[in-house]
């Protein structure tokens, strides 16, 4: 894939790793522009049943090039990085964010965009619009508010300071941290390709209604004339019976 980002399928599990070492992974605009794309091929692929976002040579990723940032810094709207953090959020099936290093502004954007994120030990978040006098997009602001609360976004975005894994963990923006980050990964994304991709999907879909204060009503019926439509429920009793894992065939609505 081009713009310093790759993308491999394996075992149902869909990997964007981003390839700009020598920058510490930091997002060109292209690359910023690339991601969207990549993620409607995986979700148009029926084999994709989770997708895991990193980083090569031991950083996920150290933000927008700074040198490209008139280019990438737009208006809310049509700002690079947002454009390309909705369509992650807006990713139905499951995302893990695996994470070394740093994960550092629009790093750290994506990240939060991901469903869920763990991190090696010695990993690095902060949010850095401070040190530039720019103001971060509302839409990223608004999601780290959901994910780690009012007061813990404020200290984050007020001091552009690094904080360690284990007070990324504490506050919420981290799920786990794994001394085998690798391993712990793919055996987790194993279990989530495992699993009924039809729940995981109206899972997400309802999670992230209520989180943004959104009605569910209308969704949870569509979700339930799914369920009733498909056979994922009589093969998972059946499986359960038979004391087999279950073949989930279900890939889209």
């Amino acid at each position: 894939m081009g713009g310093g980002l790759r993308c491999e399928v394996a075992g149902g599990v869909g990997t964007i790793t981003i390839d700009r070492p020598e920058k510490r992974n930091a997002m060109s605009a292209d690359m910023w522009r690339a991601l969207p794309g990549i993620l409607e091929g995986l979700e148009a692929d029926p084999g994709v049943r989770v997708a895991v976002l990193t980083g090569a040579g031991g950083n996920f990723c150290a933000g927008a090039d700074i040198s490209e940032l008139p280019d990438i810094h737009r208006d809310d709207d049509s700002h690079l990085s947002t454009v390309a953090e909705r369509a992650l959020a807006a990713f139905p099936k499951p995302t893990l964010a695996a994470i070394e290093g740093f994960c550092v502004g629009g790093g750290c954007q994506l990240a939060a965009a991901c469903d869920l994120r763990f991190a090696a030990p010695g990993a690095r978040f902060g949010i850095t619009p401070a040190k530039l006098g720019i103001v971060y997009p509302a839409a990223a602001t608004a999601r780290l508010v959901r994910l780690v609360g009012p007061s813990a976004a404020k200290y984050l975005l007020y001091s552009a300071d690094l904080v360690d894994a284990d007070h990324a963990l504490r506050i919420g923006l981290l799920n786990e941290i794994a001394g085998d980050l690798p391993a712990r990964v793919a055996a987790f994304a194993e279990t989530l390709a495992s699993r009924s991709l039809l729940t995981q999907q109206a899972t997400k879909d309802i999670v992230d209604a209520i989180a943004a204060d959104e009605p569910v009503e209308e969704r949870v019926r569509v979700w339930l004339e799914e369920v009733a439509a498909r056979g994922e429920v009589a093969e998972g009793i059946a499986a359960f019976l038979e004391r087999r894992p279950p073949r989930f065939t279900w890939t889209s609505r």
